[in-house]
């Protein structure tokens, strides 16, 4: 497993040298996280949620993920590979999942286990959950890390609906945690479990999860960087005969193979109801209505911020829209007939295998101040600051809005004359402007914020 990890871990990163400061990211950010100071953008930590928005936009490639590299498997004796079911969807329709996995063995792995099984498990375990427990209405799913973090941080209320069961990544992880040392004699340590997915957010739940005391996964590696890799295995294995019987043991699931795509969590329950949301807009739409206490008569709610679910995740190579076609095929194929003994997911579940080690919790509010009084004063300066703007939220001022620029200038990050609008108009006098010179917004240096 990984070692105790930062607290605050994040996977999207800018490189400074390509910013060109064109505000692209400044506006797809759905948490406001990012600032463009001196024309380069900048992330808040303690903001961002990893939803990668700012990478799918960003036209010079100045943004990157973090994510685990191969070279650093070498540190482990014993290396397994558990890819996403989105991984079989992006090499068209003559490629089986079974000559996949085979090449993944091929690029360097010792072990490739297949996750659509552990995918029908998580199913068949929420069901008994939900079955069990008839409040609150409705649960969240938790398989998307960055719907886990922006309700940690935007609906701390929300925090107790999320559904406490683990994602199958780290469900398929913990169990070969725990048969692999016996059946190989290896210690535990030297073994490396890696995730390949499209998505950089899993570095950020296996480096700080919100969830475990640790994550039982190693790293993340994405599709995008071991791509060519497999392709080139595929190539090779072309010549070998018995390349789609190398893993004759390998019981696909239709039910766990369709869990990249939107409703995929959910279509395997048979008594309950469920609503799928993706994307990121619309899932905080959909989280406000919850908020709000709407949607009370839906059993499940399954989010992801990935437009189309997992398979639209921004480290794929596939297009989604073919992507989706291809898995959608891969479940047909399957079936709907289940894999997973009912009597070994009761078994799991009743001995709390499955469960989180802790609920999640809400992240810390940002205040305005430490102090309750210059709190309160500040929160009265940033509303006469906003009703100073212009509420054009343009962003020439590098504040994603004008909302948020007023937040920003109350607490000493920004200044009025950021805005170009009111910086033109110098003989326009309001409450706010006067409020300068009496500890409102200042004229002078910027306060750096905290990273």
């Amino acid at each position: 497993m990984s070692d105790t990890p930062p607290r605050n871990f994040h996977a999207i990163h800018i490189t400074r040298d390509k910013c060109i400061g064109c505000v692209h990211c400044l506006s797809a950010c759905p948490t406001r996280a990012i600032r463009v100071e001196g024309g380069k953008a900048r992330i808040i930590d303690q903001l961002c949620i990893d939803c990668a928005e700012c990478l799918r936009v960003c036209p010079h490639d100045a943004i990157h993920s973090h994510m685990t590299s191969f070279a650093s498997l070498e540190a482990f004796d014993y290396k397994v590979a558990i890819p996403s079911t989105v991984l079989y969807g992006q090499f068209g329709p003559t490629v089986v999942p079974n000559e996949i996995l085979s090449a993944l063995r091929r690029v360097g792995f010792d072990e490739v286990y297949d996750l659509s099984s552990i995918c029908e498990l998580n199913c068949a375990a929420t069901e008994e959950y939900l079955n069990e427990h008839p409040s609150p209405r409705p649960y969240i799913t938790s398989t998307c890390p960055v719907v886990v973090r922006l309700i940690q941080r935007r609906y701390p209320t929300l925090c107790a609906q999320i559904l406490p069961i683990e994602p199958p990544r780290e469900i398929a992880a913990k169990i070969l945690r725990t048969i692999l040392p016996k059946s190989l004699g290896i210690p535990v340590e030297r073994i490396g479990i890696i995730h390949i997915t499209p998505c950089p957010a899993k570095m950020v739940s296996i480096n700080s999860p919100a969830t475990l005391a640790k994550s039982y996964l190693d790293g993340a590696i994405s599709i995008r960087d071991i791509f060519p890799q497999i392709l080139q295995a595929l190539r090779k294995s072309e010549e070998d005969a018995l390349m789609r019987h190398l893993f004759p043991e390998t019981l696909f699931s239709g039910i766990g193979m369709g869990w990249p795509l939107s409703g995929g969590e959910t279509r395997g329950l048979k008594s309950h109801r469920a609503v799928a949301v993706s994307g990121i807009r619309d899932t905080m739409r959909v989280l406000d209505e919850v908020e709000g206490g709407l949607l009370q008569d839906i059993d499940l709610l399954e989010c992801t911020v990935c437009p189309d679910g997992c398979v639209g995740g921004p480290l794929g190579v596939e297009n989604r829209f073919l992507a989706k076609s291809r898995v959608m095929e891969l479940v047909a194929a399957a079936g709907e007939h289940a894999v997973v003994d009912q009597k070994d997911v009761s078994r799991l579940y009743h001995r709390n295998f499955l469960s989180f080690d802790h609920p999640v919790s809400p992240t810390e509010p940002r205040p305005l101040d430490k102090d309750a009084v210059k709190a309160i004063r500040k929160a009265k300066l940033r509303e006469r600051v906003f009703a100073e703007l212009p509420l054009k939220d343009c962003g020439v001022c590098g504040a994603p809005d004008c909302r948020t620029l007023a937040d920003d200038i109350a607490r000493g990050y920004a200044r009025l004359e950021d805005c170009p609008f009111v910086a033109s108009k110098p003989e326009r006098t309001t409450d706010a402007s006067r409020k300068k010179a009496k500890g409102g917004p200042k004229t002078g240096p910027k306060k750096k914020e905290k990273p």
